[in-house]
């Protein structure tokens, strides 16, 4: 049971909640925090790495600015953010030692939503330039960063001052909740779940599925406007593998948060009609959709598309697998749930999720889908 007052009664649906004002990882370095809670993106990162700095190298390689810009969208907080920047470094001195040139300087721009953590980041980077000059004969790099908050569904730079787009684990984020998911009343269509489930009506998946088609058409319109022609995106993130919305994948984790709500409704913690008016802004593409998108907006060469299925080793090694995946959501969807349903029901939320992930594990085995994306300004 919920100790405390009673969680706070939501203000109507999420239909219209802002969601470039209220959704954020949970900032600074508490135990709830995504700088703690982030070790699964890390690990999925660096296995890919071979990937983002082929396509770094190529890109300087082939263009050799003296200037190499360069942006993180969906930075969020913590230390992923500057280790990906540290190693962007590194492998771009090693190919200017290759061909014998000076390396050149470095404009890096991390970009979130306004309410990300940013001072956090800020903090860190005595530490982090510390690190990265540590035993270095020739001096330091010339290394420029810059905090640049703001929704990447829309312009975010200048015209043609990047060389270089890395964005991880974001894009399956959607601009907003899909507006299709109420009627003309206003009234939800997908009742009694946060997300795409076997129970919801096709209007569901098809609100989803326009959403991202707009979002990520925006997305890449944007990008071509801001990247020099022949630079290169590196985007990771979560989809799915065929056309059937629902499977034991991610879409499986969001159905495991509608039964732990459910739960919380029947113990009389919150009311059924907050579940029926609470949907998340995700949607995890096939590979198809997105490749329909690449050709559809037409800026942009698919160069490369690849496919992992990441599985529980890659969380941090505990005896209880179920209490990290239920860490690493709260650590993402904390500041969409208490704005909905309050703060006091955070902490039973997520003890029944951890268990109930812990369960289903025991059955079968849970595969989330990551993809790796490759592009080249045309």
């Amino acid at each position: 049971m919920i100790t405390g007052t009673r969680a706070k009664k939501p203000i109507g649906t999420n239909q219209n909640m802002d969601v470039e004002k209220v959704f954020h990882m949970t900032g600074g370095t508490g135990d709830n925090s995504y700088a703690k809670n982030s070790s699964y993106q890390k690990k999925v990162s660096d296995m890919v790495k071979h990937i983002t700095m082929e396509a770094l190298q190529e890109v300087y390689l082939a263009l050799a600015p003296k200037s190499l810009g360069i942006a993180d969208l969906g930075c969020s907080s913590g230390s992923n953010s500057l280790s990906i920047i540290k190693d962007i470094v590194e492998a771009v001195e090693a190919a200017s030692c290759k061909i014998m040139i000076p390396a050149p300087e470095f404009r890096v721009y991390l970009n979130d939503l306004p309410t990300n953590d940013f001072n956090s980041i800020f903090k860190s980077l005595p530490d982090f330039y510390r690190d990265l000059n540590k035993e270095r004969s020739d001096g330091p790099p010339l290394l420029f960063i810059a905090g640049y908050p703001g929704s990447f569904y829309g312009r975010l730079f200048p015209n043609d001052c990047l060389h270089f787009v890395h964005s991880s684990y974001s894009l399956h984020w959607l601009s907003k909740v899909p507006p299709s998911l109420y009627d003309k009343q206003g009234k939800p269509i997908n009742k009694g779940s946060v997300h795409i489930s076997e129970s919801s009506p096709p209007l569901v998946s098809q609100a989803y599925y326009a959403q991202f088609q707009e979002d990520f058409s925006l997305f890449l319109r944007s990008r071509s406007e801001e990247l020099a022609n022949g630079g290169r995106m590196v985007l990771i993130m979560l989809g799915r593998i065929g056309p059937d919305h629902v499977d034991r994948g991610n879409s499986f984790y969001w159905e495991l948060l509608s039964r732990s709500l459910s739960i919380l409704a029947t113990q009389g913690e919150i009311e059924k009609e907050d579940i029926d008016s609470y949907d998340v802004h995700f949607y995890a593409p096939t590979k198809d959709e997105m490749e329909a998108e690449i050709r559809r907006e037409g800026s942009f060469e698919l160069e490369r598309l690849e496919m992992f299925e990441t599985e529980k080793e890659l969380y941090k090694v505990s005896d209880n697998y179920g209490t990290e995946v239920a860490m690493t959501v709260r650590a993402i969807q904390e500041s969409m749930l208490s704005h909905h349903f309050g703060e006091g029901i955070l902490d039973a939320l997520f003890d029944i999720y951890g268990r109930m992930v812990e369960e289903e594990m025991l059955k079968e085995e849970i595969n989330p889908i990551t993809f790796v994306v490759v592009l080249r300004k045309l």
